[in-house]
Parts: structure tokens; sequence; C-alpha cells
């Protein structure tokens, strides 16, 4: 086995999330820190929250919000979010960002409203 992954995130099967369509590399793996997600944000993201992990999200494409705890930030190419655990949030607007989820994501920590 050797001491690194490779992901190419534009070539993985998108798959449903609650922010609309997401990649996600090394989120399969049992011994990753983290994880990397392409996610094409939709319209109708759903307000969500996670008690263990911790996400950093960098949006690469499009302007809209971040609705964090209730409160509407702007955002757009660039900007750079970290979301602490217990934080609900969902992003407004059509965007494309990389998420980076700490510890790897799991599906089972992932909580709606």
């Amino acid at each position: 086995m050797s001491n690194y992954l490779i992901a190419q995130l534009n070539q993985l099967p998108p798959q449903r999330c609650p922010c609309g369509f997401t990649r996600r590399a090394f989120a399969d793996s049992t011994d990753t820190a983290a994880s990397v997600h392409l996610v094409d944000i939709q319209e109708e993201a759903q307000t969500h929250y996670h008690k263990k992990m911790t996400e950093i999200y960098l949006v690469l494409e499009g302007e809209g919000h971040m609705e964090l705890d209730g409160k509407l930030v702007p955002v757009k190419p660039m900007t750079a979010i970290y979301i602490r655990p217990g934080c609900r949030h969902r992003a407004v607007g059509q965007l494309k960002i990389i998420n980076i989820p700490v510890p790897a994501f799991d599906s089972c920590d992932e909580w709606l409203d």
C-alpha cells in the first residue's frame, strides 16, 4: 500500500447531497484524515449541520451567500469558509465549491433541520 492517494475530482461520479451534487474523493477510505469534495451547489440547498465534522468551503465559481447559523454572508470566488461542528449552514445560489471535511466525510454525521 502506498503512502498517497490520487483522485481526479471531475471524473468521479456525482452523488446527490443536501447542497446539490458532489464528487467525493477519499471519503470511502477507512484511514484518511480528511476528504475532498467538488460540489455543484443548487438553488435548493438544504440547511444541515454536522456533530463531529469541521468543513472548509472554498468558492471556485459563482456568487451568492452562505447561511451560517441563520446569518447570510456574501461569497464569491476565492472566499473560504471554516464551518465548525454544530454550525447550521447552507449555500444560497448556484456555486461551485471545494469542500474539505475533517475528519473525512461520514454520511452518518449529516443532520438536516
